[in-house]
């Protein structure tokens, strides 16, 4: 599976959102966007009226991160108001099935998010309801966190575990990404790569996103 970028807008610029899409429309293959509720991580970004302006706003997939108490209530409004994938954090869902199940009868893709301390084998046998995994290879919370490489063998288990099962899904990483972290973490096993200061906070985001694609695709590519 090619690399994809999903460059992260809670390092752009969030008075000009519309404007900061379209910086990275040539190089990404999704949006990512951190919807956070200062009770599941202490801090707090934005919500469904934003999310429905950012997709009249662009063309691009949102790849939406839920960081959020009681995933199960709200996820499947996010669909609604134009998330393509959304992705939950299963330490705060009560029934991740039943959640991905409605996420995806309400017309998106569903992906299950891991904090770094949260193992991935306790939830390999729901891996089949879901279209993405999600390793954090930071604390969510925050931008501009040191990327943790002691989750590269967690990267690892998920690729062999989606492979055992024969699924065709996305192995998505989040927290710390630049051109040589998306390098190593595609060396694991890694197709969606999520940056954000590294991209928006760059001169120019679509060369320093087309970097850590490429980076990434290289690596993809030698596995």
């Amino acid at each position: 599976m090619p690399a994809k970028l999903a460059p992260s807008i809670l390092s752009a610029d969030f008075a000009r959102l519309a404007d900061e899409a379209a910086r990275v429309s040539g190089v990404a293959d999704l949006l990512h966007v951190d919807v956070m509720d200062n009770h599941f991580v202490p801090n707090l970004t934005l919500g469904p009226v934003v999310v429905e302006a950012l997709h009249r706003s662009t063309a691009l997939p949102l790849d939406l991160h839920l960081m959020i108490e009681d995933p199960d209530r709200w996820a499947p409004g996010y669909v609604e108001v134009g998330a393509s994938l959304v992705t939950f954090h299963v330490e705060a869902a009560n029934d991740p099935v039943q959640t991905a199940r409605a996420i995806r009868a309400a017309g998106g893709r569903a992906g299950l998010a891991l904090k770094p301390g949260t193992p991935l084998a306790p939830y390999t046998e729901i891996l089949n309801e879901f279209d993405m995994v999600l390793v954090m290879t930071v604390e969510p919370g925050f931008g501009g966190q040191a990327f943790i490489a002691e989750m590269l063998p967690k990267v690892a288990e998920a690729r062999r575990a989606i492979a055992a099962l024969d699924l065709d899904i996305w192995l998505e990483v989040d927290g710390g990404i630049n051109a040589d972290t998306a390098a190593r973490c595609a060396e694991a096993g890694a197709d969606v790569f999520v940056a954000g200061n590294a991209v928006f906070h760059a001169d120019d985001p679509a060369a320093a996103g087309a970097a850590i694609k490429a980076a990434a695709a290289r690596a993809l590519a030698a596995v």
